[in-house]
């Protein structure tokens, strides 16, 4: 397990994409946490490594999934509007998942089990007061010497 506090969006850009660097096909990473806590920019910073601008990714959640042609095909899928599995089913969201390309999954806890993430990650403020708020940031199914290797 790896723990970061991140003090800013840059920071919690940074996370994401050293994070991507280390992402292979067919691997899920599942991010959770509250309203405004930085699951978007945090996958802003991954998509980053598969030549994505950071600007291209926004919340999905009125998409459901957004694919992005690249050369591993990157997916963003925020699960915000789902109500239950069902609807995750029926929506395509496990068509997505352990593939060819790489799943980034917000608000992966309505999954409810239905499928494991090769990393995990939790998103919660440390002190929630305005833009500038502090986040931990808790990964795992990450190898801390992969991390330290980068």
């Amino acid at each position: 397990m790896l723990e970061f506090i991140s003090k800013s969006h840059d920071q919690t850009v940074a996370i994401g994409q050293m994070l991507g660097k280390l992402l292979k096909s067919g691997e899920s990473v599942f991010v959770v946490g509250d309203f405004g806590c930085g699951k978007t920019t945090l996958i802003k910073g991954i998509a980053e490594n598969f030549g994505l601008k950071q600007e291209a990714i926004t919340s999905a959640s009125f998409t459901i999934i957004a694919e992005y042609d690249t050369d591993i095909p990157f997916y963003h899928i925020d699960l915000y509007r789902l109500e239950d599995v069902e609807a995750i089913y029926n929506c395509g969201v496990f068509e997505c998942l352990g593939g060819e390309g790489v799943a980034v999954v917000e608000w992966a806890d309505r999954l409810d089990g239905h499928f494991n993430a090769d990393i995990y990650i939790t998103i919660t403020h440390v002190e929630p007061h305005g833009e500038q708020s502090l986040r931990r940031l808790v990964i795992e199914g990450m190898d801390e010497k992969d991390w330290n290797n980068l």
